[in-house]
Protein backbone atom coordinates (compact mmCIF):
# COMPACT_ATOMS: atom_id res chain seq x y z
CA UNK A 1 0.00 0.00 0.00
CA UNK A 2 1.33 3.28 -1.03
CA UNK A 3 1.12 7.09 0.37
CA UNK A 4 -0.90 7.92 -2.75
CA UNK A 5 -3.55 5.64 -2.39
CA UNK A 6 -6.80 7.48 -2.56
CA UNK A 7 -7.92 8.74 1.26
CA UNK A 8 -11.53 8.22 2.71
CA UNK A 9 -13.25 10.79 4.23
CA UNK A 10 -11.22 10.61 8.23
CA UNK A 11 -8.21 8.56 7.08
CA UNK A 12 -9.54 5.20 6.96
CA UNK A 13 -7.50 2.09 7.15
CA UNK A 14 -8.51 -1.36 7.20
CA UNK A 15 -6.23 -4.60 7.85
CA UNK A 16 -6.87 -8.07 8.55
CA UNK A 17 -6.79 -11.42 7.79
CA UNK A 18 -10.23 -13.19 6.42
CA UNK A 19 -11.44 -16.54 5.96
CA UNK A 20 -9.95 -16.12 1.97
CA UNK A 21 -6.79 -14.76 2.67
CA UNK A 22 -5.63 -16.44 5.53
CA UNK A 23 -5.28 -19.92 7.47
CA UNK A 24 -7.47 -20.61 10.43
CA UNK A 25 -4.43 -21.19 12.29
CA UNK A 26 -3.42 -17.58 11.61
CA UNK A 27 -7.15 -16.33 12.62
CA UNK A 28 -6.89 -18.40 16.07
CA UNK A 29 -3.30 -17.08 16.91
CA UNK A 30 -4.52 -13.09 15.96
CA UNK A 31 -7.87 -13.58 17.75
CA UNK A 32 -9.11 -10.81 20.22
CA UNK A 33 -11.18 -11.97 22.75
CA UNK A 34 -13.59 -9.09 24.48
CA UNK A 35 -12.10 -8.94 27.41
CA UNK A 36 -8.62 -8.10 26.01
CA UNK A 37 -9.55 -5.47 23.14
CA UNK A 38 -9.82 -2.90 25.49
CA UNK A 39 -5.83 -2.66 26.23
CA UNK A 40 -5.37 -3.90 22.70
CA UNK A 41 -6.82 -1.29 21.06
CA UNK A 42 -5.57 1.63 23.71
CA UNK A 43 -2.04 0.36 22.35
CA UNK A 44 -3.00 1.13 19.25
CA UNK A 45 -4.16 4.47 19.44
CA UNK A 46 -1.06 5.43 21.30
CA UNK A 47 0.64 4.84 18.05
CA UNK A 48 -0.40 6.32 14.93
CA UNK A 49 -3.72 5.74 15.07
CA UNK A 50 -6.25 7.99 16.33
CA UNK A 51 -9.68 5.81 16.08
CA UNK A 52 -10.19 2.31 15.96
CA UNK A 53 -12.47 -1.07 16.51
CA UNK A 54 -11.56 -4.64 16.31
CA UNK A 55 -13.75 -7.41 14.69
CA UNK A 56 -12.57 -11.14 16.20
CA UNK A 57 -14.98 -13.71 14.55
CA UNK A 58 -15.08 -17.06 13.07
CA UNK A 59 -13.58 -15.67 9.86
CA UNK A 60 -11.83 -12.98 10.24
CA UNK A 61 -10.14 -10.81 12.79
CA UNK A 62 -10.38 -7.07 11.19
CA UNK A 63 -8.92 -4.01 12.87
CA UNK A 64 -10.49 -0.51 11.10
CA UNK A 65 -9.54 2.66 12.17
CA UNK A 66 -8.57 6.27 11.13
CA UNK A 67 -5.18 7.28 11.20
CA UNK A 68 -3.36 10.47 9.44
CA UNK A 69 -1.07 8.42 7.97
CA UNK A 70 -2.26 5.07 5.94
CA UNK A 71 1.16 3.88 5.36
CA UNK A 72 2.11 4.75 8.97
CA UNK A 73 -0.87 3.09 10.08
CA UNK A 74 -0.76 -0.38 8.31
CA UNK A 75 2.40 -0.72 9.78
CA UNK A 76 1.96 -0.48 13.09
CA UNK A 77 -1.48 -2.61 12.47
CA UNK A 78 0.63 -5.37 10.54
CA UNK A 79 3.54 -5.06 13.50
CA UNK A 80 0.03 -5.87 16.47
CA UNK A 81 -1.36 -8.55 15.24
CA UNK A 82 2.27 -10.47 14.23
CA UNK A 83 3.37 -9.64 17.65
CA UNK A 84 0.01 -11.65 18.72
CA UNK A 85 0.51 -14.21 16.53
CA UNK A 86 3.99 -15.15 17.33
CA UNK A 87 5.36 -15.00 14.50
CA UNK A 88 7.82 -12.78 12.27
CA UNK A 89 5.85 -10.53 10.03
CA UNK A 90 7.55 -11.73 7.04
CA UNK A 91 6.33 -14.93 7.59
CA UNK A 92 2.94 -14.35 7.56
CA UNK A 93 2.40 -10.46 6.01
CA UNK A 94 0.32 -12.25 2.78
CA UNK A 95 -2.08 -13.35 4.64
CA UNK A 96 -3.16 -9.96 5.80
CA UNK A 97 -5.34 -7.29 3.21
CA UNK A 98 -4.61 -3.97 3.88
CA UNK A 99 -7.40 -1.24 2.08
CA UNK A 100 -7.53 2.72 1.99
CA UNK A 101 -9.65 4.87 0.67
CA UNK A 102 -12.50 4.50 -1.38
CA UNK A 103 -11.89 0.29 -1.18
CA UNK A 104 -11.50 0.57 2.49
CA UNK A 105 -14.71 2.21 2.48
CA UNK A 106 -16.67 -0.35 0.62
CA UNK A 107 -14.82 -2.76 2.03
CA UNK A 108 -16.63 -1.88 5.53
CA UNK A 109 -19.67 -1.55 4.37
CA UNK A 110 -19.67 -5.12 2.59
CA UNK A 111 -18.57 -6.61 5.81
CA UNK A 112 -22.17 -4.74 7.45
CA UNK A 113 -23.81 -6.11 4.76
CA UNK A 114 -22.59 -9.57 5.04
CA UNK A 115 -21.34 -9.64 1.75
CA UNK A 116 -17.87 -10.52 2.70
CA UNK A 117 -18.98 -13.41 5.12
CA UNK A 118 -18.25 -17.09 4.14
CA UNK A 119 -22.05 -17.46 4.06
CA UNK A 120 -23.53 -14.51 2.28
CA UNK A 121 -26.30 -12.37 4.13
CA UNK A 122 -25.49 -13.94 7.41
CA UNK A 123 -27.40 -12.49 9.84
CA UNK A 124 -25.19 -12.25 12.87
CA UNK A 125 -22.84 -10.25 10.96
CA UNK A 126 -24.18 -7.05 11.53
CA UNK A 127 -24.98 -8.11 15.06
CA UNK A 128 -20.51 -8.53 15.80
CA UNK A 129 -19.97 -5.07 13.73
CA UNK A 130 -22.15 -3.35 16.21
CA UNK A 131 -20.85 -5.08 18.72
CA UNK A 132 -16.82 -4.03 18.20
CA UNK A 133 -19.02 -0.71 17.96
CA UNK A 134 -20.12 -0.24 21.11
CA UNK A 135 -16.93 -2.08 22.79
CA UNK A 136 -14.55 0.08 20.92
CA UNK A 137 -16.84 3.17 21.95
CA UNK A 138 -16.10 1.68 25.60
CA UNK A 139 -12.56 1.56 25.33
CA UNK A 140 -12.46 5.27 24.85
CA UNK A 141 -11.14 4.28 21.04
CA UNK A 142 -14.21 5.32 18.89
CA UNK A 143 -13.80 8.59 17.50
CA UNK A 144 -16.75 10.63 14.97
CA UNK A 145 -14.90 9.73 11.43
CA UNK A 146 -15.19 6.18 12.30
CA UNK A 147 -18.14 6.23 14.06
CA UNK A 148 -19.80 8.41 11.20
CA UNK A 149 -18.66 5.83 8.47
CA UNK A 150 -20.11 3.12 10.54
CA UNK A 151 -23.26 4.73 10.74
CA UNK A 152 -23.20 4.91 6.90
CA UNK A 153 -22.70 0.91 6.53
CA UNK A 154 -25.56 0.52 9.04
CA UNK A 155 -28.01 2.05 7.18
CA UNK A 156 -26.62 0.60 3.70
CA UNK A 157 -26.74 -3.01 5.23
CA UNK A 158 -30.68 -2.13 6.27
CA UNK A 159 -31.34 -1.28 2.64
CA UNK A 160 -29.69 -4.21 1.22
CA UNK A 161 -31.61 -6.52 3.65
CA UNK A 162 -34.69 -4.40 3.14
CA UNK A 163 -34.39 -4.61 -0.91
CA UNK A 164 -33.24 -7.64 -1.47
CA UNK A 165 -33.80 -11.33 -1.05
CA UNK A 166 -29.85 -11.32 0.50
CA UNK A 167 -30.93 -12.80 4.04
CA UNK A 168 -33.94 -14.64 3.13
CA UNK A 169 -33.93 -18.55 3.10
CA UNK A 170 -31.83 -20.87 5.77
CA UNK A 171 -28.69 -21.50 4.72
CA UNK A 172 -27.26 -23.60 7.48
CA UNK A 173 -28.65 -27.01 8.69
CA UNK A 174 -29.76 -25.74 12.24
CA UNK A 175 -31.46 -22.92 10.85
CA UNK A 176 -33.22 -24.84 7.85
CA UNK A 177 -34.47 -27.04 11.08
CA UNK A 178 -35.61 -24.12 12.31
CA UNK A 179 -37.59 -23.05 9.39
CA UNK A 180 -39.38 -26.04 8.62
CA UNK A 181 -40.12 -26.61 12.19
CA UNK A 182 -41.37 -23.07 12.10
CA UNK A 183 -43.51 -24.15 8.92
CA UNK A 184 -45.01 -27.46 10.14
CA UNK A 185 -45.69 -25.84 14.28
CA UNK A 186 -45.98 -22.69 13.79
CA UNK A 187 -45.00 -21.06 17.21
CA UNK A 188 -42.43 -23.04 18.44
CA UNK A 189 -43.06 -21.14 21.86
CA UNK A 190 -46.09 -23.03 22.56
CA UNK A 191 -44.94 -26.85 21.00
CA UNK A 192 -42.96 -29.33 22.79
CA UNK A 193 -39.85 -31.11 21.94
CA UNK A 194 -38.69 -35.01 22.40
CA UNK A 195 -34.36 -34.71 22.36
CA UNK A 196 -33.36 -38.91 22.26
CA UNK A 197 -29.88 -39.54 22.24
CA UNK A 198 -27.23 -36.50 23.41
CA UNK A 199 -25.28 -36.09 19.29
CA UNK A 200 -23.28 -32.78 19.24
CA UNK A 201 -26.00 -32.35 16.21
CA UNK A 202 -28.52 -32.51 17.80
CA UNK A 203 -27.61 -30.71 20.80
CA UNK A 204 -26.86 -27.79 17.87
CA UNK A 205 -30.53 -28.28 16.41
CA UNK A 206 -31.97 -28.03 20.13
CA UNK A 207 -29.98 -24.75 20.95
CA UNK A 208 -31.46 -23.14 17.33
CA UNK A 209 -34.68 -24.04 18.36
CA UNK A 210 -34.49 -22.97 21.65
CA UNK A 211 -33.42 -19.95 20.24
CA UNK A 212 -36.50 -19.14 18.12
CA UNK A 213 -38.28 -19.80 20.90
CA UNK A 214 -39.26 -23.43 21.76
CA UNK A 215 -39.64 -23.90 25.41
CA UNK A 216 -40.83 -27.04 26.54
CA UNK A 217 -38.28 -30.49 26.22
CA UNK A 218 -38.13 -33.83 27.73
CA UNK A 219 -34.89 -35.97 27.04
CA UNK A 220 -34.18 -39.70 26.16
CA UNK A 221 -31.86 -41.86 26.54
CA UNK A 222 -30.93 -45.39 27.06
CA UNK A 223 -30.16 -45.71 30.75
CA UNK A 224 -31.58 -43.40 33.23
CA UNK A 225 -28.21 -42.18 34.39
CA UNK A 226 -27.28 -41.40 31.10
CA UNK A 227 -30.99 -39.27 30.16
CA UNK A 228 -30.66 -37.25 33.74
CA UNK A 229 -27.18 -36.06 32.74
CA UNK A 230 -28.10 -35.09 29.39
CA UNK A 231 -31.34 -33.41 30.66
CA UNK A 232 -28.85 -31.43 33.77
CA UNK A 233 -28.16 -28.70 31.57
CA UNK A 234 -31.41 -27.90 30.37
CA UNK A 235 -33.48 -27.87 33.67
CA UNK A 236 -35.96 -30.63 31.73
CA UNK A 237 -37.76 -34.18 32.22
CA UNK A 238 -35.60 -37.69 31.61
CA UNK A 239 -36.55 -40.89 30.05
CA UNK A 240 -35.77 -43.86 28.69
CA UNK A 241 -35.75 -45.82 25.26
CA UNK A 242 -38.19 -47.72 26.73
CA UNK A 243 -40.94 -45.13 27.35
CA UNK A 244 -41.02 -43.74 24.11
CA UNK A 245 -44.32 -45.04 22.52
CA UNK A 246 -45.95 -42.84 25.14
CA UNK A 247 -43.22 -39.58 24.97
CA UNK A 248 -44.29 -39.64 20.98
CA UNK A 249 -47.61 -38.22 22.20
CA UNK A 250 -46.74 -35.17 23.60
CA UNK A 251 -43.66 -35.12 21.39
CA UNK A 252 -44.71 -31.88 18.13
CA UNK A 253 -40.82 -31.75 17.08
CA UNK A 254 -38.60 -35.18 17.53
CA UNK A 255 -34.63 -34.60 17.43
CA UNK A 256 -33.02 -38.23 17.09
CA UNK A 257 -29.27 -37.73 17.78
CA UNK A 258 -28.39 -41.39 19.40
CA UNK A 259 -26.47 -42.82 16.54
CA UNK A 260 -26.95 -46.44 17.65
CA UNK A 261 -27.20 -47.67 14.09
CA UNK A 262 -30.67 -48.76 14.36
CA UNK A 263 -34.09 -47.54 13.95
CA UNK A 264 -34.91 -46.20 17.46
CA UNK A 265 -38.43 -44.69 16.27
CA UNK A 266 -40.96 -46.77 13.97
CA UNK A 267 -43.07 -45.98 11.54
CA UNK A 268 -45.34 -48.08 13.57
CA UNK A 269 -44.48 -46.35 16.75
CA UNK A 270 -45.20 -43.08 15.12
CA UNK A 271 -48.45 -44.26 13.73
CA UNK A 272 -49.51 -45.14 16.79
CA UNK A 273 -48.79 -42.28 18.66
CA UNK A 274 -50.35 -40.36 15.68
CA UNK A 275 -53.24 -41.66 16.04
CA UNK A 276 -53.67 -40.89 19.85
CA UNK A 277 -52.49 -37.53 18.62
CA UNK A 278 -55.66 -37.11 16.46
CA UNK A 279 -53.24 -36.65 13.90
CA UNK A 280 -51.79 -33.70 15.05
CA UNK A 281 -48.40 -33.26 13.05
CA UNK A 282 -45.00 -34.68 14.89
CA UNK A 283 -41.87 -33.29 13.12
CA UNK A 284 -38.65 -35.77 13.22
CA UNK A 285 -35.10 -34.09 12.74
CA UNK A 286 -33.13 -37.21 12.14
CA UNK A 287 -29.61 -35.87 12.94
CA UNK A 288 -28.12 -39.39 13.43
CA UNK A 289 -25.54 -41.37 10.56
CA UNK A 290 -26.94 -43.53 10.19
CA UNK A 291 -30.70 -42.47 10.87
CA UNK A 292 -32.23 -43.17 14.38
CA UNK A 293 -35.96 -43.03 13.03
CA UNK A 294 -36.67 -45.17 10.21
CA UNK A 295 -37.53 -44.05 6.62
CA UNK A 296 -41.09 -45.25 6.49
CA UNK A 297 -42.40 -42.45 8.64
CA UNK A 298 -42.07 -39.75 6.16
CA UNK A 299 -44.62 -41.97 4.61
CA UNK A 300 -47.05 -41.21 7.24
CA UNK A 301 -49.69 -38.40 6.83
CA UNK A 302 -48.88 -35.62 9.54
CA UNK A 303 -45.44 -37.03 9.88
CA UNK A 304 -42.52 -34.98 8.95
CA UNK A 305 -39.15 -36.59 8.90
CA UNK A 306 -36.18 -34.91 7.43
CA UNK A 307 -32.40 -36.37 7.57
CA UNK A 308 -29.17 -34.28 7.35
CA UNK A 309 -29.57 -34.61 3.69
CA UNK A 310 -32.75 -33.24 3.45
CA UNK A 311 -32.09 -30.16 5.16
CA UNK A 312 -28.65 -29.78 3.07
CA UNK A 313 -30.83 -29.95 0.24
CA UNK A 314 -32.88 -26.88 1.68
CA UNK A 315 -30.08 -25.23 2.84
CA UNK A 316 -28.31 -25.44 -0.57
CA UNK A 317 -32.03 -23.80 -2.05
CA UNK A 318 -31.13 -20.73 0.32
CA UNK A 319 -27.33 -20.45 -0.78
CA UNK A 320 -28.37 -20.48 -4.52
CA UNK A 321 -31.07 -17.62 -3.59
CA UNK A 322 -29.18 -15.86 -1.97
CA UNK A 323 -25.77 -16.14 -4.47
CA UNK A 324 -28.45 -14.79 -6.93
CA UNK A 325 -29.72 -11.69 -5.06
CA UNK A 326 -26.01 -10.83 -4.36
CA UNK A 327 -25.34 -8.95 -7.73
CA UNK A 328 -27.98 -6.77 -7.20
CA UNK A 329 -26.93 -6.38 -3.02
CA UNK A 330 -23.41 -4.88 -4.45
CA UNK A 331 -24.87 -2.84 -6.70
CA UNK A 332 -27.28 -1.02 -4.19
CA UNK A 333 -23.88 -0.93 -1.89
CA UNK A 334 -21.71 0.53 -4.58
CA UNK A 335 -24.70 3.51 -4.67
CA UNK A 336 -24.99 3.83 -1.38
CA UNK A 337 -21.08 3.69 -0.68
CA UNK A 338 -21.09 6.68 -3.63
CA UNK A 339 -23.83 8.77 -1.53
CA UNK A 340 -21.56 8.54 1.42
CA UNK A 341 -18.68 9.74 -0.70
CA UNK A 342 -20.60 12.74 -2.03
CA UNK A 343 -22.48 13.58 1.13
CA UNK A 344 -18.94 13.94 2.88
CA UNK A 345 -17.29 16.20 -0.45
CA UNK A 346 -20.48 18.55 0.45
CA UNK A 347 -19.79 19.02 3.89
CA UNK A 348 -15.65 19.94 3.17
CA UNK A 349 -16.99 22.40 0.43
CA UNK A 350 -19.13 23.91 2.60
CA UNK A 351 -16.51 26.30 4.98
CA UNK A 352 -14.88 27.02 1.47
CA UNK A 353 -18.00 27.93 -0.22
CA UNK A 354 -19.18 29.92 3.03
CA UNK A 355 -15.76 31.79 2.77
CA UNK A 356 -16.43 32.82 -1.13
CA UNK A 357 -19.80 33.88 -0.14
CA UNK A 358 -18.53 36.50 2.03
CA UNK A 359 -15.41 37.17 -0.30
CA UNK A 360 -17.81 38.08 -2.90
CA UNK A 361 -20.30 39.97 -0.41
CA UNK A 362 -17.51 42.07 0.83
CA UNK A 363 -16.44 42.87 -2.94
CA UNK A 364 -20.22 43.87 -3.32
CA UNK A 365 -19.93 46.00 -0.47
CA UNK A 366 -16.77 47.94 -1.65
CA UNK A 367 -18.28 48.55 -4.80
CA UNK A 368 -21.58 49.86 -3.34
CA UNK A 369 -19.66 52.20 -0.85
CA UNK A 370 -18.16 54.57 -3.77
CA UNK A 371 -22.40 55.38 -3.65
CA UNK A 372 -24.94 56.55 -6.41
CA UNK A 373 -22.70 58.20 -8.50
CA UNK A 374 -21.57 55.07 -10.58
CA UNK A 375 -23.90 53.89 -13.17
CA UNK A 376 -25.37 50.17 -13.29
CA UNK A 377 -23.09 49.02 -16.23
CA UNK A 378 -20.15 51.17 -14.29
CA UNK A 379 -20.89 48.91 -11.15
CA UNK A 380 -20.82 45.70 -12.38
CA UNK A 381 -17.67 46.23 -14.69
CA UNK A 382 -15.88 46.65 -11.60
CA UNK A 383 -17.33 43.99 -9.27
CA UNK A 384 -16.76 41.89 -12.11
CA UNK A 385 -12.98 42.85 -12.15
CA UNK A 386 -12.81 42.75 -8.78
CA UNK A 387 -13.40 39.43 -8.55
CA UNK A 388 -11.79 38.02 -11.67
CA UNK A 389 -8.51 39.63 -10.38
CA UNK A 390 -7.41 37.36 -7.37
CA UNK A 391 -8.32 34.29 -9.97
CA UNK A 392 -6.10 36.12 -12.61
CA UNK A 393 -2.87 36.41 -10.96
CA UNK A 394 -3.24 32.98 -10.10
CA UNK A 395 -3.35 31.67 -13.39
CA UNK A 396 -0.75 33.94 -14.21
CA UNK A 397 1.36 32.69 -11.95
CA UNK A 398 0.57 29.21 -12.69
CA UNK A 399 1.23 29.54 -16.31
CA UNK A 400 3.99 27.56 -17.57
CA UNK A 401 4.24 25.66 -14.81
CA UNK A 402 5.29 22.08 -16.02
CA UNK A 403 3.18 20.04 -13.35
CA UNK A 404 0.11 21.56 -15.81
CA UNK A 405 -1.33 23.02 -12.26
CA UNK A 406 -2.76 26.60 -14.40
CA UNK A 407 -4.47 23.83 -17.04
CA UNK A 408 -5.93 21.99 -13.77
CA UNK A 409 -7.48 25.50 -12.68
CA UNK A 410 -8.25 26.20 -15.40
CA UNK A 411 -10.58 23.08 -15.85
CA UNK A 412 -11.92 22.97 -12.31
CA UNK A 413 -13.28 26.78 -12.92
CA UNK A 414 -14.65 25.44 -16.39
CA UNK A 415 -16.38 23.10 -14.32
CA UNK A 416 -17.00 25.30 -11.79
CA UNK A 417 -18.92 27.41 -13.93
CA UNK A 418 -20.32 25.29 -16.40
CA UNK A 419 -18.48 27.65 -19.13
CA UNK A 420 -17.99 24.91 -21.52
CA UNK A 421 -21.55 23.89 -21.42
CA UNK A 422 -22.48 27.09 -21.71
CA UNK A 423 -20.42 27.94 -24.73
CA UNK A 424 -21.92 24.96 -26.20
CA UNK A 425 -25.88 26.56 -25.74
CA UNK A 426 -24.53 30.10 -26.76
CA UNK A 427 -21.42 30.37 -29.38
CA UNK A 428 -21.40 34.27 -29.21
CA UNK A 429 -20.97 34.15 -25.44
CA UNK A 430 -17.52 35.98 -24.56
CA UNK A 431 -15.69 34.24 -21.83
Amino acid sequence: MTASAPAAPGGLVILGANHRSSSVDLRDRIFVPDAEAPAFLTALVARDVSQCQIMSTCDRVEIQAVAPSAPVAISVLQAALAQRSGQPLAEIRDQFYALTGPPALRHLFAVAASLDSMIVGESQVLGQVKASHQLAGDAGTMGPELATMLQAAYGAAKRIRTDTAIARGPVSLATCAVQVAKDIQGDLSRRSCLLIGGGDMGALMLAHLSHAGLRHLVVSAATAMRAQAIARPYGCPSLTYEDLDSALDGADIVIAAAGTGQNIVTAKMVDAALHRRRRRPIFFIDAAVPGDVERAVHDLEAAYRYDLDDLEAVAQEGRLAREAAAGQAWRLLDQEVAAFLRAQAARRAAPGMVRLRRHFEAARAEILARGTALSAQEATRLLVNKLLHGPYQVLRAAAGDSQGEDAAMVSAIERLFDLEEREQEDPGTES
